[in-house]
């Protein structure tokens, strides 16, 4: 452990804001410590460059004899974080990695540097005591992850006939409730993005001038706005809810087995009260139903004291997420065609299409809705991280469909035809993208003999 911690220490000093130009030097120092990191213990490198920030591609296998013939599995990781802003909350320096309390503190500590340290210990562990351990492992770890990965598919598309060759992907960036139960995501959501302009008159107007006689646009986009939701919550754009595939029964009851509660939700949030489409609780909804979220609206006089115009445009910013089997791009037309149906004659509009994402789902072996085409070696990777878990952390997996979206998954499922298992390795006390980001230490000491089962019945060794 004395290693993986000092190993940990040191990734996390290198300060990668991939948002951030001036962070190059830290973007640098985390691609070469993670490319030398591999190379240290028997991988090939080879840094792919993007239009801007390099992904690290790691081989491992390839040139052994008989190796065309050894289970391929790809990993995925990113050497990129969140900007630690503001630094004022941080209790020690974000990029001077502090242990303290069974954690190890620091920006990307655990997103994603954490677990990264976590599979390279160990199969570092495995490569010293199995020279020759048949298993080949392409390692991908890009540096525009925190920033949407606007560039991996550019890598995907390079690397598709290679990926398309492996059984799987393997990686560990979500999370489960806490250090003592793992859970395997099954969904991620996916995303529609719009943004929507309303436009009224030519320039800002005197609202006693002129008010009666001119359709203010913040009316007008906050009657469209209120019109996009039904009374009871659903979404009111027709067709929206065509493609839904509903969660299956043992999927509603695997999140019985560890909830959070309704209680524990709204002290999280700290909304004054919940709020959930009929027939699902909200802890559901959050896990299987799309939702249409306002993220911004704007118009008009925003400074102190009044203002009494009437402003000659309003805008709001607009995000689907989405279930499978919903196509973002549909959806998107969908919402527009919607809008544009309800704008009054008085005022124009204007629909920008913006960030789009596919949602993702894979079901574990031996369930009612799993495919009958699944790969066998999906279904004994399945087990063996089943096995592996219980073993060192005293239970099995949870297998719970989540809220949040990465794009990449879906993108790589459909580049490859290949699935992914997401083996959480974080815990919302991590706090992950927030100041005091940190690691558990009893995370990683389980984690890591857990990650040298998995790749040991990969590789057909008892």
């Amino acid at each position: 452990m004395e290693k993986a911690i000092q190993l940990l220490k040191d990734y996390v000093s290198h300060a990668s804001v991939s948002n951030n130009p001036d962070a190059a030097e830290g973007m640098a120092g985390a691609r070469d410590f993670i490319a030398n990191r591999l190379e240290s213990i028997g991988f090939s490198i080879e840094i792919m460059d993007t239009p801007r920030h390099p992904v690290v591609v790691g081989r491992y296998g390839y040139d052994k004899p008989g190796s065309e013939h050894w289970p391929h599995v790809v990993l995925y990781g990113h050497y990129d974080v969140q900007p630690p802003e503001p630094h004022e909350l941080w209790t020690h320096p974000a990029f001077d990695a502090d242990v303290r309390d069974n954690r190890i503190y620091g920006r990307g500590a655990a997103d994603n540097k954490g677990p990264v340290i976590v599979y390279t210990c160990a199969l570092e562990n495995l490569f010293n005591q199995y020279p020759d351990m048949p298993l080949k492992i392409i390692y991908l770890l890009e540096g525009e992850e925190e920033i949407g990965s606007p560039n991996f598919s550019l890598v995907l598309e390079r690397l598709k006939d290679e990926l398309s060759e492996a059984d799987f992907v393997l990686l560990s960036d979500t999370g489960g409730p806490d250090d003592q139960q793992l859970v395997i995501t099954t969904q991620l959501r996916g995303l529609a993005d719009l943004e929507v302009k309303v436009i009224g008159p030519s320039t800002d107007l005197h609202s006693g001038l002129y008010g009666g006689a001119v359709y203010n646009p913040l009316q007008a986009l906050t009657e469209i706005c209120s019109s996009l939701h039904n009374p009871d919550g659903t979404i009111n754009v027709p067709g929206f809810y065509d493609d839904v595939v509903p969660a299956a029964d043992w999927e509603r009851e695997e999140l019985g087995i560890r909830p959070m509660t309704e209680e524990e939700l709204k002290h999280f949030t700290g909304a004054p009260e919940l709020f959930s489409v009929p027939g699902f609780s909200p802890v559901e909804a959050i896990r299987f139903q799309p939702t249409l979220e306002f993220n911004g609206i704007g118009g008009g006089y925003q400074g102190p004291g009044p203002k009494t115009i009437i402003p000659s445009e309003a805008f709001v910013k607009i995000t689907c997420r989405l279930v499978p089997d919903m196509d973002p791009f549909k959806i998107q037309e969908l919402v527009k065609d919607a809008i544009e149906s309800r704008v009054p004659a008085s005022v124009k509009v204007e629909v920008t299409l913006g960030e789009t994402g596919y949602p993702y789902l894979v079901v574990p072996p031996a369930r009612p809705n799993t495919p009958e085409d699944q790969s066998s070696h999906l279904a004994k990777a399945f087990q063996l991280v089943d096995r592996a878990v219980e073993a060192h952390f005293g239970k099995r997996p949870l297998y719970l469909r989540e809220g949040g979206s990465i794009p990449i998954i879906a993108d790589i499922k459909q580049a490859t035809g290949k699935d992914t298992i997401l083996l959480g390795l974080y815990t919302p006390d991590d706090r992950a993208h927030a100041p005091d980001e940190s690691f558990h230490l009893g995370i990683m000491e389980k984690a890591i003999p857990a990650m040298e089962d998995i790749f040991k019945g990969l590789a057909g060794i008892a």
